[in-house]
């Protein structure tokens, strides 16, 4: 048969659910493989998965042929996932839409063959019809071969790192018509099954695309060893090993048209352990007549070695073959001479059939055909050695929202839901940024707020360093940037209400915990002291309700009534020391030292009410203990007040520059109270840090890190052990730090970076378009040259634009 249509020859008579009675008489169940991202598996990993396949198949019935089928299709990407609204993300969309990359499908079939011998002639014609009324509906066997294969998917998928979906009729059909018709898009063909020309080769020709496969058929194609993964050489160092599994060089990173079928048999293990020990003693009668016979019986006596050693073990069969494809025909040599160099590396020696050969190699790798396969066709192995065979890993997984990243395989866009809404993969939100000066941390934070901005989440950015600005200013309404100057205040009064209604309980408490921490004389504060300001406070609002509220009204109010007030309140001097009271903050009323912090009688923070980007700039008091920490508790009570009302908003309260204000030790219990109260809000604490050790080593650290469940880590030459140490993290994540590699020239620039969500991990890239870029400098000539156009033309957009035409 040299040529072929397919609606005439249809390999299905029928589909139920994901179950497929084929034309030959095969009951085939078919599955979707959702494989874990390429990367991401340590060599303990790759042992894992190998041994759940092994535990799921070693029970499965004898003569049941299980078909592993890895598709991979060079394509473009689409860039249908990433929005496509504001001015940045138009810049994204266009600059990654119809980007190359390698598309990879996995599928797992299990057949139960007509022909339990599973004894096929040397060629099969795979679309023989056989006698009607082969098409039994749900016989005994098929009922209990189906119960068999469930419990086998069971176990992969409890297994939680490989899922298998049942296949839809639809994706079955769609599936087979793919295949048959040659991988061709926009219209259906023959297949072509050319006979060799005078001179040149056979070929199998379906519409444009030429195809062409190699094979692994017997025992002496394989060399010594056989594992599980192996040393990746591209990621591995001196210092570390980096690994990937046995034959991933023959999937996403082969970059070619390919297909990889892998086919098992599963076989008696009694009736070949005899049909062995015959094969063994015919060898020992002809070994001297040439080492090829000696190399054969060494490989079988292994074999027998084994099945006697190892009660587990089970006999198969197997065949492992890559069909490949290309529009033109000379290429094929190419593709044939890099899938040699893979095997090469693997001291695999790989069979060319040739003719009827290769007709017959691509016609039964479908799944309905997948038990045709001669004995001339097969090796003989243990199971454990053909799953060494099996590609684990696939693209990177988009999620279904998230911050867009690029994967490490094609550079990208990839979506990761680091906000994780139901709680799948982490209980708190938390993030942290680990990165040296100069790695790109801003730039990081920028790329991840800016997403987070877009998609409708309210930001409170407490900076000293000014690396937010440029972005916010892409926003114009938007946006408030709270800049701290020399001697003025920010223009919030926490003591601020507009009616009675305002002094609820929850406010009376942030109130007096607002003023203890004034107060705050490092020592904890009891819950009598915690009472006794409450019912000052409380008092004051009752005693003085026209007035205008604020520190120094309440402190005047203290002041005139300091003789009266305690006995007034029933309250200990011990709980409430009136002369500390007004002492201390006297600094802060009049002409005191810091009273400018607090000059302001209306409060202002209405202004932040209806922004969802807040920027507080506080560059100039970082070195400054006491005026940073009254900063950061009165914008922790505007934050209560305004931002945190609304428990149904999603927010972000990131603190940049984190370690300038760990230096003062009141500042870590303030950003320890955010992590506290940030559980009761629909929200998220980000920081930003050079090092993990700038977190001192403490039961307060302790506490932040363990409710930081997002990681960001960028390059660090120092190393990454403390990083490991104290984050916890595993030894493959180590490795994948230690891989991280940047590309800053060439036309496609980007950043490596280590991101962990709970307990999943993988290095991501950061690539983005000339726009981007311009729109997170934070330093330099070029940032200078933007913001000198848009303090000309006070719109972000057009300076950018402007900056990036005339820098061409």
């Amino acid at each position: 048969m040299n040529k072929i249509n397919l609606s005439a020859y249809h390999p299905i008579l029928d589909i139920q659910g994901h179950i497929i009675f084929a034309n030959n008489g095969n009951v085939v169940l078919g599955y979707q493989v959702d494989n874990p991202e390429i990367y991401s598996l340590s060599e303990k990993d790759f042992e894992d998965i190998h041994g759940s396949w092994f535990q799921a198949f070693k029970s499965l019935p004898v003569a049941t042929v299980i078909h592993k089928q890895d598709v991979y299709r060079k394509s473009h990407y689409t860039a249908n996932e990433l929005p496509n609204d504001t001015f940045l993300q138009k810049a994204i969309h266009d600059y990654f839409k119809g980007r190359d990359y390698l598309q990879h499908s996995c599928y797992l079939f299990f057949v139960l063959p007509h022909n339990k011998t599973l004894n096929a002639a040397k060629f099969t014609n795979p679309f023989r019809k056989i006698e009607k009324g082969i098409h039994k509906q749900m016989g005994h066997t098929v009922q209990e071969f189906i119960a068999s294969v469930n419990d086998a998917v069971s176990f992969v998928n409890n297994s939680r790192r490989v899922s298998l979906f049942p296949l839809k009729e639809k994706e079955i059909f769609e599936l087979t018509d793919t295949y048959f018709n040659g991988f061709n898009d926009g219209f259906d063909t023959d297949i072509q099954l050319k006979p060799a020309r005078r001179g040149g080769k056979s070929n199998i020709e379906i519409g444009e695309n030429h195809f062409d496969v190699l094979a692994i058929n017997n025992e002496l194609c394989f060399g010594d060893v056989v594992q599980s993964s192996k040393t990746n050489e591209k990621f591995t160092s001196d210092d570390f090993v980096f690994h990937q599994g046995y034959i991933d060089g023959l999937g996403l990173n082969l970059n070619e048209n390919h297909i990889v079928n892998q086919i098992i048999y599963l076989d008696d293990k009694h009736k070949w352990r005899k049909l062995l020990d015959k094969k063994i003693e015919e060898l020992k009668k002809s070994s001297n007549f040439g080492t090829q016979n000696k190399v054969v019986l060494k490989k079988i006596e292994d074999i027998v070695a084994k099945i006697n050693e190892d009660d587990s073990s089970r006999i198969i069969r197997g065949h492992l073959n890559i069909v490949f494809w290309d529009k033109e025909e000379a290429q094929l040599e190419r593709i044939a001479s890099k899938i040699k160099t893979e095997f090469k590396e693997l001291d695999v020696v790989p069979y060319y059939p040739k003719g009827e050969e290769r007709k017959n190699y691509f016609l039964n790798s479908y799944c309905c055909h997948a038990s045709n396969f001669s004995n001339e066709d097969l090796y003989v192995t243990d199971l454990k050695h053909a799953l060494c065979l099996y590609i684990n890993n696939t693209n990177y997984q988009s999620d279904a929202t998230g911050i867009i990243f690029n994967d490490r395989q094609h550079n990208i866009p990839v979506l990761k839901d680091v906000w994780d809404e139901k709680k799948k993969r982490i209980k708190a939100r938390n993030f942290a940024v680990f990165a040296p000066t100069g790695e790109g941390k801003s730039f990081l934070a920028n790329n991840i707020l800016r997403q987070y901005f877009e998609q409708n989440v309210r930001l409170v950015i407490i900076d000293l360093g000014g690396s937010y600005a440029k972005f916010a200013k892409l926003y114009p309404d938007k946006h408030i940037i709270l800049r701290y100057e020399q001697g003025k205040n920010l223009g919030i009064n926490p003591f601020y209400i507009s009616d009675d209604k305002d002094l609820t309980p929850e406010r009376l408490e942030d109130l007096a915990i607002f003023i203890l921490e004034l107060l705050a004389s490092g020592k904890a504060t009891t819950k009598a002291e915690e009472v006794a300001v409450k019912k000052v406070l409380r008092h004051y609002y009752l005693q003085n309700r026209n007035s205008t509220h604020s520190l120094e009204n309440l402190y005047r109010f203290v002041d005139v009534k300091k003789d009266s007030l305690l006995e007034e309140l029933h309250i200990q001097e011990q709980h409430f020391n009136i002369y500390d009271f007004l002492h201390i903050l006297s600094e802060y009323v009049d002409d005191g030292l810091y009273s400018f912090l607090f000059n302001v009688n209306e409060d202002q923070t209405y202004k932040i009410e209806d922004k969802r980007l807040i920027v507080f700039e506080l560059d100039e008091v970082k070195d400054n203990k006491e005026i940073l920490s009254v900063m950061l508790k009165l914008i922790k009570s505007a934050i209560q007040r305004t931002i945190w009302r609304n428990k149904a908003e999603k927010g972000i309260i990131l603190f940049d520059e984190f370690a300038k204000q760990l230096k003062f030790g009141n500042v870590l219990e303030s950003v320890e109270f955010y992590y506290q109260a940030i559980r009761k809000q629909n929200g998220a604490i980000g920081i930003i840090l050079q090092s993990i050790n700038q977190l001192p080593n403490n039961s307060t650290s302790a506490s932040i890190l363990e409710n930081t469940q997002v990681i960001y880590s960028l390059r660090n030459e120092k190393g990454y052990s403390e990083l490991q140490k104290r984050l916890n993290l595993s030894s493959h994540d180590l490795n994948q730090l230690k891989s991280i590699r940047n590309n800053l020239t060439g036309d496609r620039k980007y950043t490596e970076m280590f991101i962990k969500i709970g307990k999943e991990s993988n290095i991501f890239r950061l690539e983005v378009p000339p726009e981007v870029f311009a729109a997170y400098l934070t330093d330099g000539q070029e940032n200078e040259a933007i913001m000198a156009i848009y303090n000309e033309t006070n719109d972000m957009e057009t300076a950018i634009g402007r900056f990036l035409q005339e820098s061409q």
